[in-house]
């Protein structure tokens, strides 16, 4: 089971932390991210941790701007979002999935556990 929070109503330029805590299975054996989803848009991979390695990747919008980190004591995944734009609004959920991809995050379809969602809004 995979619980997000940290979601809210922020101004452009300002930060959010999402975290996602984990329980049922050991996060650090998945591969693990974010993904968000905007009205009327496909959901996409914001930023993942791969399974082997635990390489980090990022969607270019956000490279720069996000951080995303694993806390193996806690089971917990966290998104450190600064300098937030109106662009990314959005419902942000966190997930786990078997699939290791190098350089980005795996096709939504290819997760197998998903949280549900914290709606993150960025006013201009």
């Amino acid at each position: 089971q995979l619980q997000a929070s940290g979601g809210g109503l922020v101004q452009a330029g300002g930060s959010l932390r999402l975290s996602c805590a984990v329980s049922g299975f050991t996060l650090n054996t998945y591969t693990i991210g974010w993904f968000r989803q905007a009205p009327g848009k496909e959901r996409e991979g914001v930023s993942c941790i791969n399974s082997r390695g635990g390489t980090k990747s990022y969607l270019d919008s956000v490279k720069g701007r996000f951080t995303i980190s694993r806390d193996d004591a806690k089971n917990t995944m966290y998104l450190q979002m600064t300098s937030l734009k109106p662009e990314d609004t959005a419902v942000y959920y966190c997930a786990a999935g078997w699939r290791r991809v190098v350089g980005r995050c795996p096709r939504p379809g290819d997760m197998n556990y998903w949280g549900a969602g914290t709606q993150v809004t960025v006013s201009s």
